[in-house]
């Protein structure tokens, strides 16, 4: 495909405000002759360009500034297709969008999303991706290799920095961006500035997003903010808002899987509950080895309850001090497996953690909170709550201490939630987790 460059002279002149502008304005100034060509195995884009079709840009001035995002580069193209070119292997383009999109776990999942491998390699995708003034710049850059990675199915891109913009219409919101705890600063602190990002994140999903859009909370606190955001969206159902427990459930396989000397796809039916901080409870009692209870496969239970519990806590802390940052990659695969478990047909027998509304629960945790729980799904973007589960006094003591934290932190941000005052009296000791701060 043939793309005109500007000149630097030409670059020099446009604010980042006014990319979406010229973009989409200079595209107009080209005429493009587009065929698409579907093979049984595989469908790419081919596009011809005419040489004397392509005219050189005029640099006219925005008559007036937005911030409304539109497409990006390459995505401004408008494809007018015959019907039999129109390939019929193809869903309707699903729209998901992405905050903290120019931060380090984007940068792993958006090409996971864009190439296929979580939502199909039939599913069209439309991404867009909030940033900020400060992360504009860095934003244009993931988009830059968005387009420099011809993904066949990647049929709109758009960045902005106001999610009344970008969430619009979105059927997928996964809301990574958040604030880190910087040196000093309290949990309490945390909670308020971070939930308050939260707080208008909800707002503008309820406002603009597709009223049945499924949203993964990643930004920490995940729970809790979790729990601000869809108080912000009474119009989309609470049991459509999740926070991101699965990395917690994946590192607790791992452990069981080298303990046992098995591969950790033999390791199922792990719950990791509660919240996602060092209060979180990985289960064992339920887990199953190869279909074995975990119990009868690994029998040193004092393992078991510390040191594998202890391991699933500080992976993170381990891994900052290995690799000097907090997981990305790994945190993108729990994200793109949180959302497969979602789409896809849980397997038989098996289930999956997420963060998940309380209300309505079959075990007796507190209601209206935000707690990590064992689900099944039927693969329609659905879940339902696992009720053969068993218990014994060791589980349910951690579960009522995560479920006690979790309960402080909703006290805490009662302002935000429309509950009045907030009240911070957080347990006592430090249970942020270490990649939090």
């Amino acid at each position: 495909m043939a793309v005109a460059e500007l000149s630097p002279s030409y670059k020099t002149q446009i604010k980042p405000s006014q990319i979406s502008y010229l973009s989409s304005r200079l595209w107009d100034h080209r005429k493009f002759s587009v065929q698409l060509i579907a093979k049984a195995a595989r469908t790419g884009i081919r596009c011809s360009v005419v040489q004397n079709q392509v005219e050189a840009p005029v640099a006219t001035p925005p008559k007036e500034q937005s911030s409304k995002p539109e497409c990006y580069g390459i995505f401004c193209l408008t494809y007018d297709l015959k019907a039999e070119e129109q390939t019929k292997m193809w869903k309707k383009l699903i729209t998901v969008a992405v905050s903290g999109a120019a931060g380090m776990i984007s940068n792993h999942l958006l090409f996971k999303l864009a190439s296929g491998e979580v939502f199909g390699p039939d599913q069209p995708i439309a991404l867009k991706l909030l940033g900020s003034e400060r992360s504009f710049e860095a934003l244009e850059g993931v988009a830059m290799e968005l387009e420099d990675s011809l993904y066949p199915l990647l049929r709109e891109v758009s960045i902005g920095i106001d999610p009344y913009d970008v969430f619009r219409d979105a059927e997928w919101a996964l809301l990574i961006g958040a604030k880190p705890r910087g040196p000093g600063m309290e949990r309490s602190a945390l909670l308020d500035i971070n939930g308050q990002i939260f707080a208008e994140q909800g707002k503008a999903l309820n406002a603009v997003a597709s009223p049945t859009v499924k949203v993964i909370v990643v930004g920490n606190p995940c729970n809790t903010n979790a729990l601000i955001c869809l108080k912000n969206a009474s119009k989309i159902p609470a049991k459509n808002f999740h926070a991101l427990t699965r990395l917690d459930e994946n590192r607790a396989k791992c452990q069981l899987a080298l303990k046992a000397g098995v591969f950790y796809d033999k390791v199922s039916n792990v719950t990791i509950w509660g919240n996602h901080s060092t209060t979180q409870v990985p289960d064992f009692l339920n887990a199953k080895i190869d279909g074995r209870p975990v119990i009868e496969v690994i029998k040193d239970r004092k393992w078991l309850e510390e040191e594998f519990t202890e391991k699933v806590q500080k992976r993170g802390g381990e891994l900052i001090k290995k690799w000097g940052r907090s997981s990305a990659a790994s945190t993108a695969v729990s994200i793109v497996d949180a959302i497969k478990s979602l789409i896809t047909p849980t397997p038989e027998g098996d289930w999956f953690s997420s963060g998940v509304y309380t209300n309505g629960n079959p075990y007796g945790i507190a209601e209206d909170l935000v707690f990590s729980m064992p689900c099944r799904s039927k693969g329609d973007g659905d879940y339902e709550l696992v009720k053969d589960v068993i218990f014994d006094d060791y589980l349910w003591n951690r579960i009522k201490k995560s479920e006690e934290e979790l309960l402080a932190e909703k006290r805490c941000v009662a302002h935000l939630i429309g509950e009045g005052l907030g009240v911070c009296e957080l347990p006592a000791g430090d249970t942020m987790l270490p990649g939090e701060m």
